[in-house]
């Protein structure tokens, strides 16, 4: 017996000895002999896919005359190449560094719609901005198409990053970023995770977790309610791999019904109208991929977002039925020593698609802060 607890102890500090080699490897290397990052390549040059990109202007909103525009693509880390609109002052200095904004949603939504209007409007403002479709998405790469996954849509923003970052025009010390409803909690993901982003807008957002995990509301935040759902999702799994395809889940409801409840008629009036239809956007047409909401469940994408350092501006409108979403990240985004630079705007009388296209986004607002936090 005493040779077994011998050996056992033995096994045990072996066991111990081998946790504390990996984190010597990997956890710790950083804080102690970070190697300097190196701009020469170990590998060869990544390829990224050739897209088929319009180029007409093709968006729900007006062209500005005070901005010149062009298509560009960039990759993530998995190899997706995305496609994104640049708008850049037309009276910007020809060898100025800007500050530049990259912009992405509403979920499900493209580049033409809201997203590209703010950052038409934000360089408008004296900042270089992107707006671009997420993987799988509109004119981007990946060819699964119409799938979520906050991990990806995160990296998506990052890789957003990479580009301006290495843009001649850009000053890779004063990027930030926008995030419009599912997108919104998605920036803030982001910022917890990139430290290269120094000021983040989330707006009218949804926490897509919680969203999907506890229903509109936390209505059916309980076990048996998800467990019911993910069942039914997990057995269209296996359909769609028998028939090779993906169900649609359906984009935003149509024709509406009488008795809808007015956050889909908001909707309606959006995705569905020539106010903010596009051909390319999931919601104005069939919709994400059934399936695409499992990985959704688990992914508390705000985890982390107390240990933010960089300012973020949360905003949202007075009579959004999304407004929780906002209320709750700012709770938490206020909730550890980095509160200070935290700031939650309730636009007055608003509603969340309101936040989309209207005179009542706060674009001063947003401006004033882009401008005091990228300096």
């Amino acid at each position: 017996m005493k040779k077994f607890h011998a050996k056992k102890t033995v096994l045990c500090r072996a066991l111990l000895l081998g946790a504390l080699a990996v984190t010597a490897t990997f956890g710790s290397l950083p804080a102690v002999s970070a190697a300097p990052a190196s701009d020469k390549p170990v590998q060869a040059t990544f390829q990224e896919e050739k897209l088929d990109m319009t180029n007409e202007w093709d968006k729900v909103f007006p062209q500005s005359e005070k901005v010149s525009h062009e298509k560009v693509t960039f990759h993530n880390r998995y190899g997706i190449t995305l496609a994104a609109d640049v708008y850049k002052p037309k009276d910007a200095a020809q060898d100025a560094k800007l500050a530049a904004i990259a912009v992405a949603g509403p979920f499900g939504a493209v580049k033409e719609q809201s997203s590209g209007l703010y950052a038409q409007t934000m360089a408008e403002r004296g900042f270089l901005a992107i707006a671009f479709d997420p993987s799988f998405t509109g004119e981007s790469g990946g060819n699964v198409r119409d799938v979520a996954s906050l991990d990806i849509n995160t990296e998506d923003f990052s890789a957003a990053v990479d580009y301006l970052s290495n843009r001649e025009d850009v000053d890779a010390d004063r990027i930030g970023i926008i995030g419009i409803c599912g997108w919104g909690g998605i920036a803030i993901n982001d910022a917890a995770m990139d430290t290269r982003v120094k000021a983040t807008v989330a707006t009218t957002m949804y926490d897509m977790h919680r969203v999907t995990a506890n229903g509109y509301f936390d209505a059916n935040d309980n076990e048996e309610d998800r467990y019911a759902t993910k069942k039914a999702l997990n057995d269209q799994r296996t359909i769609d791999y028998k028939n090779g395809t993906y169900a649609k889940a359906g984009g935003v409801i149509d024709p509406l019904p009488e008795d809808a409840p007015q956050f889909v008629k908001d909707y309606h009036a959006y995705y569905k109208t020539e106010r903010g239809y596009h051909a390319r956007s999931v919601n104005s047409n069939d919709g994400w991929n059934q399936t695409s909401a499992l990985s959704l469940y688990n992914t508390p994408i705000l985890a982390y977002a107390d240990e933010i350092r960089t300012p973020v501006l949360v905003i949202h409108g007075e009579n959004a039925h999304s407004r929780y979403f906002s209320e709750a990240a700012y709770e938490k985004l206020t909730s550890g020593k980095y509160a200070a630079n935290k700031e939650l705007l309730i636009v007055p009388g608003a509603s969340h698609t309101d936040l989309y296209d209207t005179a009542k986004i706060p674009f001063d607002k947003i401006t004033a802060f882009f401008a005091a936090n990228l300096k």
